[in-house]
């Protein structure tokens, strides 16, 4: 088993206290292109010095730039990889496709790892990152043991995954709650965590049913070794250094001691942070209310574990390098010191020249006596070799000073970064905007809105869910629209026949197109011979991002519905683009079905309990309907309806398609709501309804 323990690093002081505590490695941040924004961070000179700190004491660094990014960010964020290549940082993890794309090309030599925000949760997504040139990627924290296990046995690259701490109750990457209800993305690294509010479940009383205890795997190191993970990831870079300290030293014991934690551990683990204890149930493969649990908000600080984890990591260096020294003091040369380190690093350096001895000659103990004081310093002696002839004399600040010579050269070779590439990025295209208004496009949550009338005014695509193709006659409306199919956000290896099965009936039935959400089910698509469309899982955000997706072979992409209409308006149409104008816009997708934790139901049929209507209230009334997803997932929708109909501004941004996406309306509202924008007829608007984020924009 030899697994690399990554542990968070918020500053400097959390960073020294990971380090020190035994960590392998350690993600931290600079500058606002970090999904912990609200973590004090690094400036780029205390980055730089971290860089220099870990190496010297074999720990690696790797950078998060793992938000996504406007094309007028991008330059900025590229300055960033330029540094983090300089300064030999061993990866930068990363979200957006445009900054991967940017990656590749200005710091090729650079490593990349995808961020678990990219939502890679199969083997086929696992394959698409190690094809786009990235070398290990973050699993989604849903999987179970025997998925991570089956992913691991056959992954070109590196396979990480989170061992302990917070849980999201959406999947990382898919989450947009924060965003639309209070304009902190999560996406942007800066989520204010609505998940841990109360909310009630159809009425009933108010709970915390998007509240999930922190996770811990603690008792599973063994199997994580055995079935081939490579790196264990810590969560934390919001907490306080002593936090870090006794998760990360616990962890490192019990990997370095190849054992099981014992109750004390556990007890401080718990101590340390915890929401009603922890959960290993995703590892499990097992869902449900026992995943739950919240924090008090006056919990009490273990202040005596907190005091003995900070006089550990702030007392004298604990991750000291071990040196071997060869020293020769011969006639007439100078006297020279070899010092060496387990790495492989081996430097030489020249002092004085002896003086014969007048008195006393200089002994080889004396020597080596003098060359293993090594006290304020990151190196520890393990053994001297001094060759000294006799009747010499080397005075004692002489060997102090080829002492302390060889260390720094040795400090300044292990800290040395890399020679790595570099080059100019290739500018961005310049596509002249599309002019005329954008074609309709229209996508239904369920079979039963389609209708004639609905098709009274022309829509390019209808696309439904794949679940519903089986049961679903369009042959009545193929010549009024063309037909696509979306597949599921989240899926897993063993549902592909499935899917696959389903394409095919589909192209069989006419449909012509596919709504991608995921990088790994762009092969999926291409070789369903049905027209791959970008959708709204990829969260596409700037131009090079649509160059990339434009070179995997997607026609279309859907944009981020968290760009500002002037966004959207600039950014280059390489790809032809679509944007969502009506609808209730997704919040989260779910792995603990929210019907299924509040009924017991444990159907993958979408229909009998899963049909009905359901939904969140949260402390103000607003309703958030809930529906039933893929695999028994939930998919919670934005309480208020995104309406534009009486607005002009989306018209004129050079889209190529503009999105009706209809979720709980019945198909007389589909139909008014699609003729109300198409042609203007009528007065439909919803109850309630917002204009999203596209005037406000996000933080």
């Amino acid at each position: 088993m030899s697994m690399e323990l990554l542990a968070p690093a918020g500053h400097w002081e959390a960073m020294a206290a990971a380090v020190q505590s035994g960590a392998d490695a350690v993600y931290m941040g600079f500058g606002d292109f970090n999904a912990r924004r609200g973590a004090r961070n690094f400036t780029q000179e205390e980055f730089r010095q971290a860089v220099d700190y870990c190496h010297l004491r074999g720990v690696k660094v790797y950078l998060t730039l793992n938000t996504l990014l406007t094309d007028r960010e991008l330059p900025a964020a590229e300055e960033h990889l330029r540094l983090a290549s300089r300064w030999g940082v061993d990866g930068v993890i990363v979200q957006d496709w445009g900054l991967l794309a940017l990656a590749r090309e200005v710091t090729p030599d650079l490593p990349l790892h995808a961020s678990t925000q990219m939502t890679i949760h199969t083997r086929s997504g696992v394959e698409a990152c190690a094809a786009a040139g990235m070398r290990c990627a973050v699993l989604s924290r849903e999987l179970s043991r025997d998925e991570i296990a089956a992913i691991c046995a056959e992954s070109p690259i590196k396979i990480e995954i989170f061992a302990h701490g917070a849980l999201c109750m959406c999947y990382s990457g898919q989450c947009a709650m924060s965003a639309l209800i209070g304009a902190r993305s999560g996406n942007r690294g800066k989520c204010a965590q609505p998940c841990r509010l109360p909310y009630a479940m159809d009425g009933g009383k108010m709970g915390r049913p998007l509240s999930l205890k922190d996770a811990c795997l603690a008792d599973h190191l063994l199997e994580c070794g055995e079935m081939g993970v490579d790196i264990l990831k810590l969560e934390g870079r919001m907490k306080r250094p002593e936090y870090v300290a006794v998760v990360t030293g616990i962890y490192a014991r019990l990997l370095r001691e190849r054992r099981a934690p014992t109750r004390e551990e556990l007890g401080r683990l718990e101590a340390a942070f915890s929401r009603s204890g922890f959960t290993d149930g995703y590892w499990q493969g097992n869902t449900g209310p026992a995943m739950f649990g919240t924090r008090p908000e006056n919990a009490p600080e273990p202040k005596d574990l907190f005091a003995a984890a900070r006089a550990a990591y702030e007392k004298e260096d604990q991750r000291l390098v071990e040196v071997s020294f060869s020293c020769t003091v011969a006639p007439g040369v100078p006297a020279s010191l070899t010092a060496s380190d387990a790495d492989g690093h081996t430097v030489s350096v020249a002092g004085a020249v002896p003086e014969i001895a007048r008195n006393r000659s200089l002994t080889a103990e004396e020597a080596a006596e003098r060359l293993q004081k090594t006290g304020g310093t990151a190196f520890t002696c393990k053994s001297v070799r001094a060759d000294v002839a006799e009747g010499l004399r080397l005075s004692a600040s002489a060997l102090n000073a080829l002492r302390r010579e060889a260390l720094e050269e040795l400090t300044r070779v292990r800290t040395a970064p890399p020679q790595r590439r570099e080059a100019e990025a290739s500018p961005l295209p310049r596509v002249e905007n599309p002019g005329g208004l954008p074609a309709f496009t229209v996508s239904l949550a369920r079979p039963d809105q389609l209708s004639a009338d609905l098709f009274s005014w022309p829509a390019a695509w209808t696309s439904l869910p794949l679940q519903y193709i089986a049961e679903t006659d369009v042959a009545p409306y193929l010549e009024r629209t063309g037909f696509s199919v979306e597949l599921p956000r989240i899926w897993r290896d063993g549902d592909e026949p499935e899917i696959r099965r389903l394409l095919s009936l589909a192209r069989e039935r006419g449909y012509r197109g596919v709504q991608v959400h995921n990088i790994g089910q762009v092969s999926l698509a291409l070789e369903s011979g049905l027209t791959p469309r970008g959708d709204l899982g990829l969260n596409v955000f700037n131009t090079r991002a649509l160059q990339f997706l434009k070179e995997m072979g997607l026609e279309s992409a859907a944009l981020s519905f968290e760009l500002r209409l002037e966004q959207i308006r600039d950014i280059q149409k390489v790809l032809p683009c679509e944007a969502v104008v009506y609808g209730r816009l997704p919040l989260m997708i779910t792995e603990n079905c929210l019907l299924s934790n509040q009924y017991g139901c444990k159907s993958r049929d979408l229909r009998g309990p899963c049909a009905a209507p359901h939904g969140l209230t949260d402390r103000r009334g607003e309703a958030f309907p809930v529906l039933s997803a893929w695999g028994c997932r939930s998919e919670i929708q934005n309480a208020k309806t995104l309406f534009l109909a009486d607005k002009e501004d989306w018209k004129r941004l050079g889209l190529a398609y503009a999105r009706l996406r209809f979720t709980d309306e019945s198909p007389a509202e589909c139909a008014a709501a699609l003729a109300r924008y198409a042609g203007g007829e009528g007065t439909f608007s919803p109850a309630a309804f917002t204009r999203g984020l596209y005037y406000r924009g996000v933080d």
